[in-house]
């Protein structure tokens, strides 16, 4: 089920008249209602992997407790590897498995080893890393006595699949979330026009601005052999756009869902155009994949402590471990160790932690630095898109190569590219009303207080006009796949 669907169009007004209606002041109802809810919402996709997920939050609701009754160490540890064990063994089979069985079967013909293993014919169960990370960071905070168990495990399973956050994060922790979950929540009609804001701000980077971008970039990328340097060079900036909105959009709609349900939960994007290195860049793209590879990886592994070559280690770790968690294949390795290399000339020279405040806080426009800054960073972010979006390794490099071939400075042309304009200028929309509202949680957030109401209403009638209009290219969201 799409968040831009009709279905749920229609199942998200049911379960909200349902639960502030008819289940209004028992929590347990509640909680039950957003269960069953979330279930249906998850066998929308493909009800064979319903028992997976049941699986999956008992096993780590009933490992949690065990963590949690032992005072020894030793069983303590040997529960968490149970746990953590049995977690990415499901991962890795149903994701990473034909990857290494085709790896190792072009390593071995390299050699003249004619070997043949047998590969698994099943499609990825959607959400899998999202929901995975959810229980593994719930039971490493229990073993570390950073939280207490959940008793009941309705409550404990709202919080592993809650279904705005299922399919596709943010991956929330157990400390922010489960208390939220375990405590009564009563209406609050501001936070629900603030979630519908954010919805409505969600779907237009969705449906308006990645889902065209994802027309051209679909034509350049499978064609690219076809075109001049500047058109594949559009391409990629078309690519960011499309990864950014297609990723924050789907968020924002997530964030905006779970506000209607009296839930917050955390911020996933932080504006990460307006970055100024890449260090910044990371604390406002997918800010809770980078937080947990942060929290339970890059930290246990001794962080920046233990002298220079142990944190050049471990930021090669954490972001090539980031590429992989996207996806079997080598672009996402390449990608995210790119990220690294990225990284490391900042940590060297004792940079990556210079730009945490907002860009041009108080300010109407950034100073020439700070822009120049910004658009460096922009440029290498779309450079390692590319590897990003590459089917493989050799259509990444011959990308790059045909971007930096003579016609580079010719007139992009592609078919499509007058209708390519209008979402260029749409772009810039987004990034205009983004801009100012940098300070704010979501694009549009500061409308309802610095906008008069007939001017307020008249901007969300607009955009939604714009969606109906730009609806007709539905395309499912890039991180489902993840």
């Amino acid at each position: 089920m799409l968040f831009n669907s009709v279905d749920f169009l229609i199942f998200l007004p049911i379960v909200f008249l349902v639960y502030w209606f008819v289940v209004p002041k028992d929590l347990q109802k509640q909680n039950f209602l957003l269960l069953i809810a979330s279930y249906f919402f998850y066998a929308c996709w493909d009800l064979r992997f319903l028992p997976l997920l049941m699986a999956s939050t008992l096993l780590d609701f009933y490992t949690g407790a065990k963590i949690h009754q032992t005072d020894s160490l030793r069983t303590r540890k040997l529960w968490l590897m149970f746990s953590i064990g049995i977690n990415l063994s499901i991962l890795g089979v149903f994701k990473y498995y034909n990857f290494f069985a085709e790896s190792l079967m072009t390593l071995l013909s390299n050699f003249g080893l004619n070997a043949q293993p047998s590969l698994i014919q099943v499609i990825l169960p959607v959400g899998i890393s999202f929901y995975t990370f959810h229980g593994l960071s719930y039971v490493i905070d229990l073993y570390n006595q950073k939280i207490k168990p959940e008793r009941n495990f309705i409550s404990y399973a709202v919080f592993v699949c809650f279904f705005p956050l299922l399919v596709a994060g943010p991956i929330e922790r157990a400390s922010h979330l489960l208390p939220q979950i375990t405590r009564k929540r009563s209406f609050d009609y501001q936070k629900a026009s603030e979630g519908m804001r954010q919805i409505l701000w969600g779907l237009f980077k969705k449906i308006v601005i990645a889902d065209n971008c994802a027309i051209y970039v679909n034509t350049i990328f499978d064609h690219h052999q076809d075109y001049s340097g500047s058109t594949l060079l559009l391409g990629s900036l078309f690519f960011s756009f499309q990864i950014y909105g297609d990723f924050s959009g789907y968020s924002d709609i997530a964030l905006g869902t779970a506000r209607l349900f009296g839930i917050e939960l955390l911020q996933n994007f932080s504006f990460p155009f307006f970055s100024r290195d890449i260090a910044e860049f990371w604390r406002r793209w997918h800010i809770s994949l980078s937080s947990w590879f942060r929290d339970y990886l890059y930290i246990p592994l001794g962080g920046s402590r233990k002298g220079q070559k142990i944190a050049v280690r471990n930021i090669f770790i954490i972001f090539i471990v980031s590429g992989f968690w996207h996806g079997a294949n080598w672009t996402f390795v390449f990608w995210g160790a790119l990220h690294a290399l990225y990284f490391l000339l900042l940590v060297l020279s004792n940079q990556n932690k210079k730009n945490v405040d907002i860009l041009a806080q108080g300010k109407q426009f950034p100073t020439l630095k700070d822009f120049f800054s910004m658009l460096l960073t922009f440029v290498m972010v779309t450079f390692a898109f590319i590897f990003f979006r590459s089917e493989n390794l050799t259509q990444a490099f011959a990308f790059i190569s045909g971007i930096l071939s003579p016609d580079l400075f010719s007139l992009p042309y592609f078919l499509g590219i007058k209708q390519a304009f209008i979402t260029s200028i749409l772009i810039l929309f987004m990034l205009f009303m983004e801009w100012f509202s940098r300070a704010q949680q979501f694009g549009i957030q500061s409308i309802a207080t610095h906008w008069k109401r007939p001017y307020r209403w008249l901007f969300y009638y607009s955009i939604a006009l714009l969606i109906f209009l730009f609806g007709t290219q539905s395309q499912e969201f890039i991180y489902f796949q993840f």
